[in-house]
């Protein structure tokens, strides 16, 4: 869009378009998280997508019909705007669908290797499609990528919503996620650093210039060069943030992470050669790409659960609004001092912010206690729907693991009950007197109507080949629910269906 609007108006209205883009992006992000905790965040992914695609296909054939500029701006800031939703999104969506702790972490290794490496070989393309076609190729490609994402995300069976609308508007979702980091310390460091590296983030393109064609004078082809080395950087950072997989701290990734991308900006300050930058630059990008997957992790395991999608919807728009003060940022250090005092200035920064951020950092971080997988999980099954989130955070603390093998029988029918059981992963049969009479799998659970009718187990549950369960015992089962007077009438309508489908089973036996 950048490169349409030099050719309609130069460096002018390049910048004016950017601020266009990024300014109602990030006014609506806040706003636009909330979605993911009112409605199914599957849904509000797809729907996400099927925006993005349909405001980047107006904007491709609005250039290729040759239509005034200003309908092309207004449908790229749509798109802009519509992109805001993906990532809260996502954090809400992950957790409800990883198995494990580690799972998540690891699918957040996963997805910022994806981004990074997407990032690397999204630049190349354009950078050919522009050469070969024009700007309008570039969108009616990634109206076509959007579509493509929307058809895929429509596929995944998600969590419900988290929370019940309630009478709340857009207006209180946005204020929710401002308030969240208002009241909780912890979430709003986090989200400040993730703020740091935006604003960095954002002041790279200029810093690319600046290295570019003042401090080493080889060419403006090698402000791309540097762009897609640092995203390479970024790419071979997968190999160091596996090592989070599993691992209980973020904080040494976090600091570590910041510490050696501010130290890059000071080497090639202090150095001024090509191989030193690219060197650094393959670094930085590495050492960025660990942060971020490290400081997201903790963000998603210290967020209250019932407004996680709005604490990264602030977020979202936090980064909007860091990438454009950025650039405003570094504009001012070289008009102020020099090329190589941005730099140096830009790493000093990251490093005095760490230092400054450390000791609270590692509290933080020893506290993280939110069972985010867990509560998830819970949020899936029916049963637990009308509880308020804190009680389903209280229960998910008392979840315990177990695990059962091929054939073992879980619960036998006639047994007192003394606990629940919810599938996390794997298939269970369901059978009373000998008969079959349901299968189940993940996020369905079993056991309630013994604990909460106080009678003998009223079936047999069967492991169908290696089942991993999370129990909770019957007194914080029946506490949970009795204490909420919605959550157990809606339990005693699920148990009442449950024992008529019982009946029916014995009448069809008999």
């Amino acid at each position: 869009m950048l490169v349409y609007a030099y050719g309609q108006g130069g460096t002018t209205t390049a910048g004016l378009v950017a601020v266009i883009q990024l300014a109602p992006a990030a006014v609506f992000a806040p706003f636009a998280a909330g979605l993911a905790d009112r409605y199914p965040p599957a849904r509000v992914l797809a729907i996400g997508y099927v925006v993005q695609g349909a405001a980047m296909g107006g904007t491709a054939v609005v250039i290729l019909a040759g239509a005034p500029a200003p309908l092309a701006y207004a449908c790229a800031a749509v798109a802009a705007t519509a992109v805001t939703i993906t990532r809260p999104t996502q954090a809400v969506l992950t957790p409800a669908l990883a198995h494990t702790a580690e799972e998540l972490t690891a699918t957040n290794v996963v997805s910022g290797w994806v981004e990074n490496g997407s990032i690397m070989v999204a630049t190349a393309l354009t950078g050919v499609i522009l050469s070969v076609s024009g700007p309008g190729v570039v969108f009616l490609l990634c109206a076509l990528i959007a579509l493509i994402a929307a058809a895929l995300v429509a596929r995944v069976a998600g969590p419900a919503a988290a929370l019940d609308g309630g009478n709340a508007g857009p207006f209180d979702d946005a204020v929710a996620g401002f308030r969240t980091l208002a009241e909780h310390g912890g979430p709003r460091m986090i989200v400040g650093l993730l703020g740091l590296e935006s604003v960095i983030f954002g002041a790279l393109d200029l810093l690319f210039v600046v290295l570019a064609l003042n401090l080493l004078s080889v060419g403006s082809g090698w402000v791309g060069y540097f762009n897609a080395v640092f995203s390479a950087g970024g790419v071979a950072g997968a190999a160091v943030t596996v090592m989070l997989v599993g691992r209980r701290h973020m904080a040494p990734a976090i600091i570590i992470g910041l510490v050696v991308w501010g130290a890059t900006f000071i080497a090639i300050a202090g150095s001024a050669t090509l191989g030193v930058a690219v060197a650094m630059l393959i670094v930085g990008g590495a050492a960025r790409a660990l942060f971020d997957v490290a400081a997201k992790t903790l963000l998603q395991r210290i967020s209250p659960a019932d407004v996680l999608g709005r604490v990264f919807g602030v977020l979202e728009g936090t980064s909007m609004a860091g990438m454009a003060v950025g650039q405003v940022f570094v504009a001012g250090l070289v008009a102020l001092t020099s090329p190589t005092a941005a730099l140096a200035g830009v790493g000093i920064l990251l490093v005095v912010a760490t230092l400054l951020a450390i000791r609270r950092l590692i509290v933080i971080d020893r506290g993280a206690r939110v069972p985010i997988v867990e509560i998830s999980l819970l949020r899936s099954i029916p049963l637990f729907h009308a509880l308020p989130p804190p009680a389903v955070e209280g229960i998910a603390h008392a979840l315990r693991p177990v695990d059962a093998t091929d054939g073992q029988e879980i619960i036998s029918q006639g047994d007192v009950g003394d606990r629940y059981y919810a599938i996390v992963d794997g298939t269970a049969c369901v059978s009373r007197n000998g008969r079959e009479i349901a299968v189940l799998g993940r996020a369905e659970g079993f056991g309630e109507i013994a604990l909460l009718k106080d009678v003998p187990r009223t079936a047999s549950v069967t492991a169908v080949g290696p089942v991993h369960l999370q129990t909770l015992d019957k007194e914080s089962f029946i506490t949970a629910l009795t204490g909420h007077a919605p959550a157990l009438h809606h339990a005693d309508t699920i148990v009442t269906s449950r024992r008529d489908q019982l009946r029916a089973a014995d009448s069809e036996s008999a």
